[in-house]
């Protein structure tokens, strides 16, 4: 299959694209294309054949359910079965925004893979002006995870997802990078208080001064059984080709442990603050300013995809708090690592 990338932006004439892009999707086939948070993979949320093959292209279990991206909050009860007070309120202060709300789905409306089988569904209308103009064109929701092959580091640019599915899709959206970097808050409206299942943008802190009070699991329970499940999160996330482990924000530790992995023969990436630059290693990416966790999430998969261009045995990224979006930063490094923290 040919791959065509077409980039929309104010000095071309973006609305070819736009038409291509309904054309394939309304022809039940897939097209990527940028939101705020990462690069998705979209298809008519209402044709079962259309939406598996966004399982086929990134290899994904067919077990996990997708998020539905709308163009209008005015759709959302075309697609859920009762909206709740707090739903609303979330809406009104969040939406467009990376916020996706888990509710009840109507029966009989959408494709059976997208919610594989539960009787919940995540919604969410994205903040971006792409994204926005093709679901408003379309007209019709659009299942959209992640524009990666399955256990690869999300997408924040073009280039990233022709990495990945070139070959695959037929169709993508070259918006530019994304702004957010990380995947949206999944949070599940039917419970009370409503739970996040997924940390993102959308803290929790943010969440409650809106609504209320929120629960946030930690890493233990959301391991447990009786935990909801987040659409995009029963599997392993975020990994690069090398290993990686997560080790403290500490200059002394850092090179410590860059030069017992060095003695070892590995080749060792940093993903690390710019202060860190001065530690010699082998391959080194910033993550942004020390305590900047927003320079962080946008930059943390487009330096974890960089490791893949290198030869690289092993990877070293230095942590940051939970707080705020640090929650979102940690729950997709911990995945990247597997729970592994450098300890020799």
């Amino acid at each position: 299959m040919e791959t065509v990338c077409k980039i929309v932006d104010s000095n071309v004439n973006s609305q070819i694209t736009y038409a291509q892009a309904v054309d394939i999707l309304n022809a039940g086939e897939v097209v990527a294309f940028p939101t705020e948070t990462v690069y998705g993979l979209g298809a008519v949320a209402t044709n079962d054949e259309a939406v598996k093959k966004i399982f086929k292209a990134k290899g994904r279990p067919s077990d996990n359910p997708l998020i539905v991206h709308i163009g209008t909050k005015e759709e959302v009860h075309l697609y859920i079965e009762y909206i709740s007070e707090l739903a609303k309120k979330c809406m009104d202060v969040f939406w467009p925004g990376p916020l996706t709300l888990v509710m009840p789905v109507k029966p009989n409306v959408l494709a059976e893979s997208v919610t594989a089988g539960l009787k919940t569904v995540g919604i969410r209308m994205p903040d971006h002006p792409v994204a926005l103009a093709l679901l408003q064109q379309i007209q019709k929701p659009l299942a959209a995870p992640s524009a990666n092959r399955s256990g690869k580091p999300s997408p924040t640019e073009a280039i990233h997802v022709k990495d990945d599915l070139e070959g695959y899709i037929p169709y993508i959206v070259d918006g530019g990078p994304t702004g957010i970097g990380f995947e949206s808050t999944v949070l599940d409206v039917t419970h009370e208080p409503p739970v996040i299942l997924r940390p993102g943008g959308i803290t929790k802190e943010m969440l409650e001064s809106v609504i209320g009070p929120v629960i946030q699991p930690s890493k233990i329970e959301q391991t447990m059984e009786e935990t909801p499940k987040a659409p995009g999160m029963k599997y392993t996330h975020y990994a690069p080709n090398a290993p990686v482990y997560l080790i403290d924000c500490d200059d002394q530790k850092v090179q410590q442990a860059i030069q017992q992995l060095q003695a070892q023969q590995h080749k060792v990436a940093l993903l690390a603050p710019a202060s860190f630059e001065h530690i010699p290693t082998d391959f080194y990416f910033s993550i942004g300013q020390t305590g900047s966790k927003e320079e962080m999430g946008a930059s943390l998969y487009h330096a974890l995809r960089a490791c893949d261009k290198t030869d690289a045995t092993i990877i070293l990224v230095t942590a940051t708090s939970t707080e705020g979006v640090g929650a979102a930063i940690m729950n997709r490094l911990e995945k990247a690592a597997g729970g592994k923290w450098y300890t020799r």
